[in-house]
């Protein structure tokens, strides 16, 4: 069985880091990027850098590209900043588009050449369900909602050299993300989990086992798609 090399970004905890679990579990070998350093149960090759830095990101993904022939990219750091629209300024509209859409370009074009010379990858973008509308997350979720459409465009450009390109959008899941943008004794906090058909939080691991569907060689006639991991939460909402 071929062993494929998958990077990951956002890899040091939740939901980057369950899906790097996942991976391995799978027989994967995971490059890992992320600002901190992962745990000690993070298994794979791990790279420290400010996904925010443009220059230094190119940098290492260079380097990346000089000792490894990656098949696999998945797109998971992302930031997330509460703010309702008249506390929305342009710093935090560069943060959002620094960390959760630019990177993604980054990364898929430092490993497209290698995926392309192979006519083989796997390009899973981890998006949100904000991108189908929550109140003080307008940036976060115009980003995300790029993340779909950067998707869709992906997919029609790369089908014809058996690359697929598809996208999760995670509903509430229990991270640490979550948590600081989410109080567990908020009353706010306890609607969204009861307007989740499943009346729980979703975890980490939920996401991770689609990614590593998604990633796998049988998920090789799936392309182009957005899946909502919600919980159910996104039924009766507007269509992505």
């Amino acid at each position: 069985m071929t062993q494929y090399t998958s990077l990951v970004t956002g890899v040091s905890r939740g939901i980057g880091q369950a899906i790097a679990a996942a991976l391995v579990a799978k027989g994967h070998k995971v490059i890992g990027l992320s600002r901190s350093s992962p745990d000690n149960s993070f298994e794979g090759e791990f790279y420290s850098i400010d996904l925010a830095d443009a220059n230094k990101t190119q940098q290492v993904l260079e380097v990346i590209v000089s000792r490894h022939s990656i098949d696999n990219v998945i797109n998971n750091a992302g930031l997330s900043i509460v703010a309702s629209l008249e506390e929305i300024d342009l710093e935090i509209l560069d943060q959002m588009i620094n960390v959760n859409v630019r990177p993604m370009i980054q990364c898929v074009q430092a490993f497209l050449p290698a995926m392309k010379g192979k006519s083989r990858g796997r390009i899973v973008n981890i998006g949100s369900r904000a991108a189908l509308g929550k109140a003080r997350q307008s940036i976060y979720g115009a980003s995300k909602a790029a993340v779909s459409g950067l998707t869709r465009a992906w997919a029609l450009e790369l089908g014809q050299h058996g690359i697929t390109v598809n996208c999760i959008n995670p509903g509430p899941i229990e991270t640490e993300m979550f948590r600081n943008s989410n109080h567990a004794d908020d009353p706010a906090t306890q609607k969204i989990i009861n307007g989740v058909l499943m009346k729980r939080l979703g975890k980490p691991e939920d996401i991770a086992s689609a990614c590593a569907f998604l990633a796998s060689d049988e998920a090789g006639f799936i392309t182009g798609q957005t899946l909502n991991i919600c919980g159910g939460l996104s039924v009766g909402l507007a269509p992505n």
